[in-house]
């Protein structure tokens, strides 16, 4: 009896149904196994190059095959799951897997009457999951088997190991070093490494602990699933053929013996908790002093260095603590005077004078800071003028916060100030003056948006871009800006984007990745899931606000208060939709059909995406944006479900519309104080 092959994407099924759940089997019986199979072609649905199936090789696992030649496969079952498979465990994706003794032979999707999913094996061999919508109209891609790189079956080569944070990503084992040098030196991994001193059964070996891995591949090994992980190591230890050991289940803390022979191929490094398990790693003698004796000389370095701190406070505190009030007096002194020469002060007579007394002439704007007027020191010279408003959003906390944050900031692509006014009741910050407004002036209005063509778009995109990696990373302090909007980007002569308004702004120290707070301030719209919901904020934040710029700019369209005919999903919904349909050009803005450069709409599309997905971790950094923007041949990643991908309801959406009419800005900037 032949093998059954079922391609669940090649069925055709009406909008009113739903899809059975996927099943894949491995029988005792040779011959009646089901599995998934990619088609020969588009428009050939006879079995193509891979199949996706059950591996019952020592512990279960699930296989991408080409041929006889393994493409990936999720790491062994471990008791709980498959430690390197991205199924989903909530209620929406529910696997029901059922075993005979140890073999797997079923795995199958519990059917649900409110969600209808497809498995689709593409003919490049990678492995999709799509659910479709409510309305059962249209399927949205919710995983890619492999998602990344580490992914890849033996990225690495033998005894090597990929660490996807780490740069470059592929490592040699402890006790290991590149079969060839060379090829490691341009970033070819194939060949794996080899160790550096030869395995002696009789000379003192012992086992090094290698946390948080992907178990490697079956391919020589002995299983004995009743041993502890002491019998393991002395069973391993007696046998000069095993390279290494671990638990193979990971309940009741860790249990059963697996031994692995020979070569160790397909390890990765897991960051996230959950998939993780521990292997031992046997190295000889020799390798082992040397790790013990760097760890040792760490340690004898720190209690050094921890003594000789002490010694030296203790003495610095004798001699200097009679001078210490004098010295401190004097740096305040200092500061202050610092800070007069890097901000200058203005009188208000002179901004009053500058500005026709504040006429309704001389107003160009209002924001959450107050008015803001434009004004004539000299008769070169024009500036911007923000005057704190009594009734403002916002108070003395952010104007302090703008003066200490952006004085110190120097860059094309950020807005400059000139000084600070305080006299009385009176707050007011003094900039250089833009003669083009704000970006949202031009690119939200049909009559301006075709004045945009799309190479000066793509310059305003790659100007925000390098502005916000100069504050992440290249400036004296590390910014983190919080309300990144298309009316916070104003525009000089030339059309050169400027990042303004640091009102909202927050300094981070040299080592802090990311903050929480209560009182949770930015734009609808614009603000991260995470920021949002749970008041965390991160480099990660802005660069979520950054995607939605760029698919405003790209579209001409708002994130917020945007509507479609056929679904109910914000601006970020659509794209994705849009991408996963292969139709992202029809997100282009119509006025920019005759100045548009394919490649470069599209890369600002899939960046956006990258930039907008769901998890802070899944975004790319500043750097990385920089890079794949300019760089036309850079691989990208594919994007995981954007953030806020839920359908709204048409009351929701009008009311979202309405309440963003406000002032010049059209947007509103929120404050919410979350309840005690």
């Amino acid at each position: 009896m032949s093998s059954e092959s079922y391609m669940w994407q090649s069925f055709d099924f009406p909008t009113d149904t739903r899809l059975p759940g996927m099943k894949l089997r491995d029988n005792f019986d040779p011959g009646i196994d089901q599995y998934l199979s990619s088609w020969r072609s588009a428009e050939d649905p006879s079995p193509g190059d891979f199949n996706y199936k059950i591996d019952n090789r020592g512990l279960p696992q699930m296989v991408t095959m080409m041929g006889s030649v393994k493409k990936y496969r999720s790491g062994p079952w471990n008791g709980i799951r498959f430690s390197g498979h991205p199924m989903i465990s909530s209620p929406t994706f529910n696997y029901k897997l059922e075993f005979s003794g140890s073999r797997l032979t079923s795995i199958s999707e519990t059917y649900n009457d409110s969600i209808a999913t497809r498995l689709k094996m593409e003919q490049s061999g990678l492995l999709d999951l799509f659910v479709m919508d409510e309305k059962g109209t249209s399927w949205t891609l919710v995983y890619t088997t492999p998602g990344e790189p580490c992914d890849n079956y033996g990225q690495c080569g033998p005894n090597g190991i990929c660490k996807l944070n780490k740069t470059p990503m592929c490592e040699c084992l402890k006790g290991f070093t590149p079969k060839s040098q060379v090829e490691w030196e341009v970033l070819v991994w194939s060949s794996g490494c080899v160790r550096k001193v030869p395995l002696d059964c009789h000379s003192g070996e012992g086992f090094v602990q290698v946390p948080s891995v992907k178990l490697p591949d079956l391919l020589e090994f002995q299983l004995n699933t009743s041993m502890s992980l002491i019998e393991c190591k002395a069973e391993c230890l007696k046998n000069c053929s095993c390279s290494a050991y671990a638990n193979p289940y990971v309940t009741g803390g860790g249990t059963g013996c697996l031994m692995w022979f020979g070569n160790l191929v397909d390890i990765r490094e897991f960051v996230a908790e959950g998939s993780e398990q521990d292997i031992y790693l046997r190295l000889p003698a020799s390798e082992l002093e040397h790790i013990s004796r760097s760890k040792e000389k760490n340690k004898r370095l720190v209690k050094i260095l921890v003594v000789l701190a002490i010694s030296g406070v203790l003495i610095l505190s004798v001699v200097c603590g009679c001078i210490v009030v004098k010295l401190m007096t004097k740096r305040r002194a200092q500061k202050r005077k610092n800070e007069e020469v890097e901000l200058p002060l203005f009188r208000l007579a002179t901004i009053a004078a500058a500005t026709n007394n504040f006429s309704q002439e001389n107003l160009i704007g209002r924001g959450g800071f107050g008015p803001v007027y434009k004004g004539q020191l000299q008769p070169e010279q024009e500036i911007a003028v923000k005057r704190l408003s009594n009734d403002s959003g916002q108070g003395l906390a952010e104007f302090k916060n703008e003066v200490v944050s952006i004085a110190k900031l120097q860059h094309i692509n950020l807005v400059r100030i000139l000084g600070c006014c305080i006299q009385g009741e009176e707050r007011m910050l003094i900039y250089e003056y833009l003669h083009n407004k704000s970006l949202d002036y031009f690119i939200f209005d049909r009559s301006r948006s075709a004045s945009l063509s799309w190479p000066k778009r793509f310059d305003i995109v790659m100007g925000i871009a390098r502005g916000l990696l100069y504050l992440h990373q290249d400036s004296r302090l590390r910014i983190i800006h919080r309300d990144l909007k298309a009316s916070n980007i104003l525009l000089d002569r030339d059309l050169i984007p400027k990042i303004s308004d640091f009102g909202l702004a927050r300094i981070f120290g040299g080592d802090q990745i990311f903050a929480k707070t209560k009182r949770v301030v930015g734009t609808y719209g614009y603000m991260s899931p995470e920021y949002a919901i749970d008041g965390k904020f991160s480099a990660k934040s802005d660069i979520f606000s950054l995607g939605v710029l760029m698919l405003e700019i790209v579209s001409g369209k708002r994130n917020r208060g945007f509507h479609h005919p056929d679904h109910h999903h914000n601006l970020l919904g659509h794209a994705w939709l849009l991408w996963n349909q292969d139709r992202a050009l029809e997100l282009m803005d119509s006025c920019l059909r005759n100045s548009f450069i394919e490649y470069q709409v599209q890369r600002c599309i899939h960046v956006g995406l990258l930039c907008v997905q769901q998890l802070p971790q899944d975004r790319p950094a500043m750097s990385s944006i920089i890079l794949m923007m300019g760089n036309e041949g850079s691989m990208l990643a594919k994007p995981k479900l954007p953030g806020f991908f839920s359908e709204r309801s048409p009351i929701d959406m009008d009311s979202a519309s309405r309440s963003t009419e406000v002032g010049t800005d059209d947007i509103e900037t929120i404050t919410i104080l979350e309840a005690r």
